[in-house]
């Protein structure tokens, strides 16, 4: 499969095979997206899709195939490819103990890019999460977590590359708007994102089936 909106494309997947176990969720597997690209992997429990995101980020290896970036295999652009994504799992990844702000601004030194006060502020607001800034995160709910996760992806503005793993998960339906704005907008400024959904997002994004590859 082919995302070529933009012929500079920056993150190119070639022929993949991922194996877990005695089994192979998919093989033969290759995508090309450019800035301004968004796709969505699809396909159904166990077929690998999470696997294929963690393969992208490097977290995983791949049975065969490779990830380039820029032209060159992820593993040898090390570093440079490392400070371009952002990967957001099944878990929200925060310091309970921490209120989101905190978690948000210590999020953003330890990525190179230090935010402050009032901006955290501002893109927690954004995402109706005013009242919960001080709070600490474990007297959030689930889809709180959630949106203070995915605010970071906006304080981050070098970061070209997402991968999103059911980034929908626990949001109510103003959230997930807010959740599709948001991914429009990056793609709009150059941005690349990759994500798998249960739930439906209104977001212009290709399919990448992973069934059919087997």
């Amino acid at each position: 499969m082919t995302v070529h909106r933009h012929d500079d494309a920056r993150l190119v997947l070639q022929d993949l095979a991922c194996v877990r176990g005695w089994r192979c969720l998919f093989s033969g597997l290759s995508a090309r997206l450019g800035p301004g690209d968004a796709v969505q992997v699809v396909g159904g429990n166990g077929s690998g899709k999470t696997s294929l995101l963690r393969i992208v980020s490097g977290l995983a290896r791949a049975r065969a195939g490779q990830v380039l970036w820029g032209g060159e295999p992820i593993d040898r652009a090390g570093e440079a490819y490392r400070a371009q994504l952002a990967y957001l799992g099944h878990s929200p990844g925060l310091k309970a103990d921490l209120s989101p702000v905190e978690n948000l601004t210590h999020a953003c030194q330890l990525a190179g890019a230090p935010a402050s006060h009032g901006d955290v502020q501002a893109a927690l607001a954004d995402a109706g999460l005013q009242a919960q800034a001080a709070l600490p995160v474990r007297r959030l709910s689930q889809g709180q977590q959630q949106r203070v996760s995915l605010v970071r992806l906006g304080l981050l503005p070098r970061v070209r590359l997402w991968l999103l793993d059911e980034p929908g998960n626990g949001l109510d339906a103003q959230a997930q708007s807010w959740l599709e704005a948001l991914i429009a907008r990056h793609c709009r400024q150059g941005g690349l994102v990759m994500f798998t959904s249960h739930t439906p997002l209104a977001v212009d994004a290709a399919p990448l089936g992973l069934e059919g590859h087997p």
